[in-house]
C-alpha cells in the first residue's frame, strides 16, 4: 500500500505542476479528489503495515496532502475557474 500511495502522490504532483499553468487551473477540480484518494490509500497503508515499513506510506500521505492543499489554494486564487 505504501508503494501505491507513493506512486499515486508522484502522479498527483506531476498533474499539479501542469495544473499550475495559467488557463489549466480547471485540472485542480479533478486533481483534488485524485490526491484525496491517494491520501486514503496511504492512511490504510499506515494502519495495516508494520511500524518499521511505514515510510513509503507516510511519504505518500504527506505528498498527497501537499497536492491537495496547493490545489485548494490555486482554486481559491483563481476563483475556482482559471
Amino acid at each position: 500500500m505504501g508503494l501505491i500511495s507513493l506512486l499515486w502522490g508522484i502522479v498527483a504532483l506531476l498533474w499539479m505542476i501542469v495544473a499550475l499553468i495559467p488557463l489549466l487551473g480547471w485540472g485542480n477540480w479533478f486533481l483534488i479528489p485524485f490526491a484525496a484518494v491517494g491520501a486514503v490509500i496511504a492512511a490504510i497503508g499506515i494502519l495495516f503495515t508494520h511500524a518499521s515499513k511505514r515510510g513509503r506510506a507516510w511519504t505518500g500521505l504527506v505528498l498527497n496532502g501537499i497536492v491537495v492543499v496547493v490545489g485548494i489554494v490555486r482554486l481559491g486564487l483563481g476563483g475556482g475557474i482559471v
